[in-house]
């Protein structure tokens, strides 16, 4: 079976705006940039990555939040000093019970106000949340 490379658009109010924060999240520049348009083709995780101008409704709907799954706490913690140097605002959430795992995490929101996270699962637990 080829390569796949999951797909993830999300609307964003301002494409100029949101580059700097998903750069810095994602570790990479935009491959491509258009009016109302970018696309981050992110190696680790194998994700095309795009950014769509357009309103965004009351809430985020359907969806919730975002998350990176990484190896290791040292690459949560990396990732955050990566966001921190782009000064965006990190929460740290360590060694926590969500989605019957404890973690590693750190959250950061982007423009438009949606969470992000950046974890590492250690093990399984009886608890969510």
């Amino acid at each position: 079976m080829p390569t796949l490379r999951p797909h993830l658009a999300i609307n964003v109010s301002s494409v100029e705006r949101s580059i700097p924060f998903y750069e810095a999240l994602l570790g990479v520049p935009p491959a491509k940039v258009r009016d109302g348009y970018a696309k981050f083709e992110v190696e680790e995780p194998l994700v095309n990555f795009t950014l769509n101008e357009a309103e965004r409704g009351e809430g985020p709907g359907a969806f919730n939040h975002a998350g990176i799954q990484v190896a290791s706490t040292d690459d949560v913690l990396s990732s955050r000093l990566r966001l921190q140097k782009a000064g965006l605002a990190t929460f740290d959430e360590m060694d926590t019970s969500c989605c019957y795992a404890r973690q590693d995490k750190i959250w950061v929101t982007d423009p438009d106000g949606t969470p992000w996270e950046v974890f590492a699962t250690h093990e399984d637990t009886a608890g969510c949340c």
